[in-house]
């Protein structure tokens, strides 16, 4: 299955599931790198779709890149969004980082963050990784995982 049809595969997956609970709705395709993002309109399914802290959608993005892979599909990653919730958890994240980058810039000290899951860490390595004079590290294991923050030693 090459690119294309892996995003076109990815899609009408989608849209089976969401038609499944109800929601015959189109859904949105493209692929950045090697990613499928998949964008699902705001619906009164919003919450449903979303899941508490956005489990269900990592179950359904895991679902679709399962399936992809069993197909031997050429692109296999998928992001799947609904009515932005992704992009304005990752906004926030991002936000966020800011404010510990300084407080880290300010004090000096390592800043250990609190577990986050893979996609929130690299929101949070990218925006740091702006920032000469900070380095990130993510550490520990499953769903301990977290990012520590800390100041480069300056070389003398």
């Amino acid at each position: 299955m090459d690119r294309e049809e892996s995003i076109m595969f990815a899609k009408k997956y989608l849209e089976d599931i969401l038609s499944f609970f109800g929601l015959n709705t189109d859904v949105g395709a493209s692929a950045d790198e090697d990613v499928i993002e998949l964008f699902v309109p705001s619906s009164y399914l919003n919450g449903f779709l979303i899941g508490q802290r956005g489990d269900t959608l990592r179950s359904i993005q895991f679902l679709i890149a399962t399936t992809l892979h069993q197909k031997e599909a050429e692109m296999t990653r998928v992001n799947v969004d609904v009515a932005d919730y992704k992009r304005h958890h990752n906004e926030k994240i991002a936000d966020q980082a800011e404010t510990w980058a300084k407080q880290v810039l300010e004090s000096g000290e390592a800043l250990h963050l609190r577990p986050m899951n893979p996609a929130e860490r690299r929101v949070v390595h990218k925006v740091i990784g702006e920032y000469s004079e900070l380095a990130t590290e993510s550490e520990g294991e499953g769903r301990d995982r977290h990012v520590v923050l800390s100041k480069i030693a300056a070389e003398e």
